[in-house]
């Protein structure tokens, strides 16, 4: 931002939803409507502004988030538009990582929708605060109210209706304002551009009337200030409603639900002024906290521009060759050219452009401050997750967590020349994508792709042929799978061996015994501390926690196991790290033969959504895929089935399943947990 914008008039805010709610339209629109665009970009068309990768044009989605900025009636807005897929959550939760607020969006048809689950939960994981909008009120079988009631029931949230919709379906022709008891209708010709307050009509006030009130005891309830003046009979300006209205929506006590039509153009500037009303600015949410890279000490970042800088970076694009880091700025000041200290790496980068970002066009600043969020060119070593801080004032913010893949290709290039490419290409991708793992299978020499899904991984291969110009052979997907341990066992190992003209010697006794499903690797030690150097005993956990790592029965990680490091037989001019870890491996090894290993798969999450005259079909054919039905709702004449099922047997189902519907039948499918291979 220049500098003249004050951190108070800024809002950072996300785009979050289920895919094809309409998040990007919506976002296409605030840009016309700001000035920010000069023609409306429509997703079907190929032309939005903010999906601006060829791929995301192709296809109609937004594949990756997109930064940009707007100004709305003093207020600087910066959005970050997410992509709806779930294969592409992690974009959703690097955005959110960053953000002071959200808008989520809904399709009025669909209500809440898997994914819209699934991001709402990221947003209440980083206590994000909310705004929705319920979009496609124009479409058949819209339904704002049951929308609201799903907002209760499946997000568990306190929907706050600030607005009517006026008709729905093909009548939809505006919304009631609640608050300023006026009813908007907006002009067609100028593509909702321009609109009028009007009086409400007269056969919808006694609701409006109705649904105000209601509005209003809810927000006493949750503020004091509107209670005391509720119980005393006081008058109740819009002043004071609106400036509670933000008090609860900060909080998260409430989430503020508008309502709309972006494809007809409809609802856009409400949501806009709900957005600067009742979203907070960098000041108004509570200060980032990390610790010291030495101490462990708790440091909080305030958002004050004349603090020691604090920033995170929170994603990394390789643009036309170019590394483009983008950070989000907590608390002081960067300036172009200057020095800033990395200090996860604990080393100075050197920035050498700042650059303010609209999608792909961006535009150079000479500084960035507390609030900005923006793009910044020369960090080489940098990466996604850490921390850029002044050196005489060390943070470190916390890094992002990431889910670990469920499934793989294997990609062998076609010529020598693309073989050089490809390795270039998935560097790149790996710096881009942390959900991404490369991995050469020794055997075949052929190269593995894993990723978050048959989508995620499809992009990765259309962007090498397109984007890159990188030609591969590419095998069908496989499951990533993992190993467990059935029993608890023993091993014991000695290792005693001369390398390079040195004795190596160990003897180790550990043992293994199965966790909780979900609970990863743990490493203790039963040894005393005073008997054995530290660094003895992080060798023998290294070489416990990569043998568990290389997996036993097929190769695949070992995960949900204890290790416990029973003891140690030293000799004090033998005994070495590098003994103590062979001999871990070994010993570890030797226990895994006793422990009953077996495989365990990744289990999704299905939700299908058929004709009530398809609905024995696909039943029958998700119970024949090793499917659990777990429930069936009835949604209009459309049945809503949720489900468990093997991903090894959900391949291809996108077409079984339009094939059994007459093209009529839609599913999302994610990740669940892993369970034993039946």
């Amino acid at each position: 931002m220049a500098k003249q914008t004050k951190i108070e008039n800024i809002r950072n805010i996300g785009i979050m939803a289920h895919i094809d709610a309409g998040k990007t339209t919506v976002t296409e629109r605030i840009l016309y409507y700001t000035g920010r665009s000069h023609k409306i970009g429509e997703v079907h068309d190929g032309e939005a502004v903010m999906d601006w990768m060829e791929d995301e044009q192709d296809r109609g989605i937004t594949i990756t988030s997109a930064v940009t900025y707007c100004e709305w009636k003093g207020k600087t807005v910066q959005i970050i538009d997410t992509p709806g897929h779930v294969d592409f959550t992690v974009e959703v939760e690097r955005a959110l990582r960053v953000l002071d607020g959200a808008v989520g969006v809904f399709c009025a048809v669909g209500g809440v929708e898997p994914q819209s689950e699934t991001v709402w939960r990221q947003a209440d994981r980083y206590t994000v605060p909310r705004i929705a909008f319920v979009n496609k009120m124009d479409r058949t079988g819209a339904d704002f109210f049951n929308t609201i009631e799903m907002m209760k029931t499946r997000l568990k949230a306190r929907p706050l209706v600030l607005q009517l919709p006026v008709g729905k379906e093909d009548t939809f022709s505006g919304v009631i304002d609640l608050i300023e008891r006026k009813q908007i209708r907006w002009n067609d010709e100028s593509l909702g551009a321009t609109y009028e307050e009007v009086e409400i009509d007269p056969a919808l006030s006694e609701e409006a009337d109705m649904y105000r009130e209601n509005l209003i005891e809810a927000v006493a309830e949750a503020d004091d200030d509107i209670m005391e003046k509720y119980l005393s009979e006081d008058v109740i300006s819009v002043d004071d409603l609106k400036a509670a209205i933000r008090r609860v929506t900060v909080s998260e006590k409430y989430v503020p639900v508008l309502c709309g039509s972006a494809l007809k153009n409809k609802g856009i500037q409400p949501l806009l002024d709900a957005i600067n009303l009742y979203l907070p600015s960098p000041v108004e949410v509570k200060p980032v906290q990390g610790v010291h890279p030495e101490t462990g000490e708790t440091i909080e970042c305030p958002a004050d521009r004349k603090g020691p800088l604090s920033a995170l970076i929170f994603k990394v694009s390789m643009i036309e060759g170019r590394k483009l880091s983008f950070a989000r700025l907590y608390s002081g000041r960067i300036d172009a050219g200057s020095d800033v200290y990395n200090s996860f790496l604990g080393k100075n980068e050197k920035l050498s452009r700042i650059l303010r970002m609209h999608a792909k066009k961006r535009e150079r600043l000479d500084s960035a401050y507390a609030g900005d969020i923006v793009g910044i060119v020369g960090l080489k070593q940098s990466s996604t997750g850490e921390t850029l801080c002044a050196k005489d004032h060390p943070v470190l913010l916390d890094r992002m967590e990431y889910e670990d893949p469920v499934i793989s290709i294997a990609v062998e290039p076609k010529t020598h020349d693309d073989q050089e490419k490809l390795d270039e290409v998935l560097e790149k991708f790996l710096v881009e994508d942390p959900t991404l793992k490369v991995n050469k299978d020794e055997e075949t020499g052929q190269t593995l792709l894993s990723g978050m899904g048959e989508l995620h991984l499809e992009i990765i291969v259309s962007r090498m042929l397109k984007e890159f110009k990188t030609n591969v052979n590419v095998g069908n997907p496989q499951v990533v799978y993992r190993e467990a341990i059935g029993s608890a066992a023993r091993g014991q190992a000695v290792f005693e061996k001369e390398i390079s003209g040195k004795e190596h010697y160990a003897d180790i006794r550990m043992s293994l015994s199965p966790l909780e499903r979900g609970e990863g690797v743990r490493f203790r030690s039963r040894v005393d501390p005073g008997s054995v150097p530290d660094h003895f005993v992080q060798a023998v956990e290294k070489g416990a926690r990569d043998t568990l790592e290389s997996g036993y029965y097929r190769g695949y990680p070992i995960v949900d196991t204890e290790v416990v490091f029973e003891g140690i037989t030293l000799d004090e001019n033998k005994t070495s790290e590098l003994a103590c870890t062979v001999c871990a491996s070994i010993a570890c090894r030797n226990a895994l033969e006793k422990a009953s290993v077996y495989l365990l798969e990744p289990v999704m999450t299905v939700e299908l959504f058929v004709p009530e005259a398809f609905m024995g079909d696909a039943i029958g054919d998700l119970n024949a895929r090793g499917g659990q039905v777990e429930s069936v709702d009835a949604r209009g004449d459309t049945q809503i089935i949720k489900a468990t099922a093997p991903l090894s047997n959900m391949f291809g189902y996108s077409t079984v399943l339009r094939s059994a519907t007459q093209g009529r039948g839609t599913f999302t499918m994610q990740f669940s947990h892993f369970d034993k291979v039946q």
